[in-house]
């Protein structure tokens, strides 16, 4: 049988005073010795119960580590006797690897918007850089463990933020992204969810009444009626509506459509912020304006085309093109005399709040618009219920 643990190596000192962990392998009478890759003080080492004890700096997520590490050279060790193949203390420690670190905030961070650019996600993966960039910016660095995040930190990082005058809704998109960094943590096993901070800190009070951005369908078949003064306001508007008929689509999936996602009559794209993947029927009005944008080009619209390559290119495009799309949005909002200013996001608020008053069910309008969860999709319609609940109260009186 052989015996797998972790020691403290007192007997080795580093320059810092501490002494390095060792995975002790034992079998047959021999005995192998592995690097953890992080030292503890001996006096924050318990040599009798060989863990370290209480008052250790990161003792959950040295804790963590070590139960992680020895559990993987047992089950190492339990494949090979399984398979009737032999094995000593040295071929086993070779076999798992050398050394092995603790996984801090800044490496999952690191780690989780490299996932997103290999997915292709770049608007979500730009904007977990930036919640990273302001993290380091408030702390100094993020070479500290997710333990060390607690209530308080989080409390302090929010004032921080109001003292730069951040809106409400900011504030709390950088906590939850961080939220879901920490989770993300705990799911790869270098995170405590016993030391989750999230359960007393609530990141659900940071988030102000939406204003309304949705319109009546009177109101948004007066935009599609404008005739353009020019080919750029008639391209404005064409993508308004496009995006009202084709389930609210955002407007960098927009920019991405190519030929190829037209298959059997219907739309087929991912999201670029959630990666879900969507199949919608494409209504005639739709389809007419895919026939008189479409060309020579892959793309469907004239927003990118073959010159766009890189990805900062196609960033600068989409910001250029949105931009004044919007811009000539608002002037015929102005002209026609609308209550709010008019972006593409109203008509994708828009399409939401009509289908709900046709009773189109909420997890309905949540898949068609490619939410990662019901909640997402509630927040366009929150207005749309309160309205429901004014109505609903007139019968009262």
């Amino acid at each position: 049988m052989e015996t797998i643990n972790v020691i403290c190596y007192k007997s080795k000192k580093l320059s810092n005073g501490e002494s390095p962990l060792m995975i002790r392998i034992c079998k047959d009478g021999k005995k192998k010795y592995v690097g953890l890759g992080i030292s503890v003080s001996p006096r924050h080492w318990d040599f009798q119960k060989q863990h370290p004890r209480s008052n250790c700096p990161n003792y959950e997520e040295i804790k963590i580590l070590i139960h992680r590490t020895v559990q993987e050279y047992r089950e190492k060790a339990f494949c090979l006797k399984s398979n009737d193949r032999e094995f000593t203390a040295n071929t086993l420690g070779d076999v798992i690897g050398t050394k092995k670190k603790a996984e801090t905030v800044n490496d999952v961070f690191l780690e989780y918007i490299e996932q997103l650019d290999r997915e292709g996600r770049n608007g979500y993966s730009k904007s977990v850089r930036q919640v990273y960039n302001s993290l380091v910016k408030y702390n100094g660095h993020l070479e500290l463990f997710f333990v060390d995040i607690d209530g308080c930190w989080l409390k302090r990082y929010e004032q921080s933020l109001r003292r730069k005058g951040l809106a409400e809704n900011t504030i709390g998109i950088r906590l939850r992204t961080l939220r879901a960094i920490y989770n993300y943590a705990i799911e790869k096993g270098v995170a405590s969810a016993d030391k989750y901070p999230f359960k007393q800190y609530k990141v659900s009070k940071l988030q102000q009444e939406t204003v309304k951005r949705a319109l009546c369908k009177d109101d948004f078949e007066r935009i599609i009626n404008y005739v353009g003064k020019d080919k750029y306001q008639q391209f404005a508007i064409d993508i308004f509506a496009f995006t009202y008929y084709i389930g609210g689509i955002n407007f960098v999936d927009i920019a991405n459509l190519t030929v190829k996602n037209i298959q059997d009559g219907q739309l087929v794209y991912r999201r670029q912020k959630t990666a879900k993947l969507i199949k919608l029927p494409i209504p005639q009005p739709a389809q007419l304006l895919i026939d008189k944008y479409h060309s020579d080009s892959p793309f469907l619209f004239p927003i990118y085309n073959t010159t766009h390559i890189t990805t900062q290119q196609k960033e600068n495009r989409l910001h250029k093109v949105i931009t004044k799309v919007n811009t000539r949005l608002k002037m015929i909002g102005k002209e026609l005399d609308l209550s709010i200013p008019i972006t593409t996001y109203v008509a994708r608020h828009t399409q939401a709040t009509v289908m709900k008053r046709a009773g189109v069910p909420t997890a309905v309008i949540s898949q068609i618009m490619g939410h990662s969860s019901e909640k997402v999709t509630q927040i366009y319609l929150d207005h749309f219920d309160n309205e429901q609940i004014d109505e609903a109260m007139q019968h009262l009186l």
